[in-house]
């Protein structure tokens, strides 16, 4: 991924290498070529989704976009969010790059492999969710981790709970309860040691309040406060992420267009499905960069 961006864009390039040197490491390389299983490692991941979406922003500044007066807000879906924040200046590049490396490291260490789990609830309301894991809970750990809309609740805790609330939301009517092949129960209480661990990276970077507001996952409503949002993205590590409220308070104060920047089209279509009142447009290719600049910029 990124590099049909790397090729075409020298300001997308500088980026690549910018997080490179600051993680010491050729990441470039795994994110243009791969493996996938290199790819994938959470360490890995994690920087490498943000380089691929500030290199998209970097090209979309150089061509004329004014983050403060064009867009509104920023948001970022789970490790999205430091994205956001870098792209409204509140981390440096060279700084997010090094806290989602140690995000990614913290969060994989938090938990020995094969004790936590976490499940996709497909088509049961939230409130049934909430019920599933709190009955669950009596096994262990077992909380909503990501709120996505469209139907769909991911689930995060100890494996015997996760799996009994998969059980319980079949039973309360979910069209489907899937377990996720994933290597850690992300956005659940047992990532308390990542939680730690954030705390004390996110106190040792310099911090600016962002340009533009940004919605916050765990409260699903704007924030501009340097230091607010550093506490709100330790509580981020072990809470859940908001994302259909973040749609509907996008929806219900007047945003109409969300661009969905970096690798993938999957919050667009969420977007559409939480609330067809607001467009999404996906940036994420060379190709898809004269297109969002007539939007953003006419």
């Amino acid at each position: 991924m990124g590099k049909d961006l790397a090729d075409n864009f020298a300001e997308a390039r500088a980026v690549f290498e910018e997080v490179d040197e600051a993680l010491g490491e050729k990441l470039s390389d795994v994110i243009f070529n791969g493996p996938e299983d290199k790819l994938t490692l959470t360490a890995n991941a994690q920087p490498a989704l943000m380089a691929v979406s500030l290199a998209v922003i970097r090209v979309l500044q150089a061509r004329g976009l004014d983050l403060k007066g064009k867009v509104a807000y920023v948001a970022g879906h789970s490790l999205g969010e430091y994205s956001a924040l870098c792209a409204a200046g509140t981390f440096s590049l060279v700084d997010t790059a090094r806290l989602l490396r140690i995000r990614g490291n913290a969060m994989q260490a938090a938990v020995p492999v094969g004790v936590g789990a976490m499940a996709a609830i497909i088509g049961l309301e939230h409130a049934d969710v909430v019920a599933v894991c709190a009955e669950a809970s009596a096994l262990g750990a077992c909380q909503i981790a990501n709120d996505n809309g469209g139907g769909q609740i991911v689930i995060s805790g100890e494996k015997a709970p996760v799996e009994k609330a998969a059980e319980l939301a079949t039973a309360k009517g979910a069209k489907r309860a899937i377990l996720l092949p994933v290597s850690a129960p992300f956005h659940s209480t047992l990532m308390a040691p990542a939680a730690e661990a954030m705390r004390e990276a996110l106190a040792g970077v310099a911090k600016a309040n962002p340009v533009v507001p940004v919605i916050a996952n765990v409260w699903a409503a704007p924030v501009t406060d340097a230091g607010e949002i550093a506490k709100l993205l330790v509580e981020q590590v072990t809470g859940q992420v908001r994302w259909r409220e973040t749609v509907e308070w996008f929806a219900a104060n007047n945003v109409t267009t969300l661009y969905e920047i970096g690798a993938g089209k999957v919050l667009t279509g969420l977007a559409r499905r939480i609330d067809k009142s607001v467009n999404g447009i996906a940036v994420n290719s060379a190709a898809d960069i004269d297109t969002a600049l007539a939007a953003l910029l006419g």
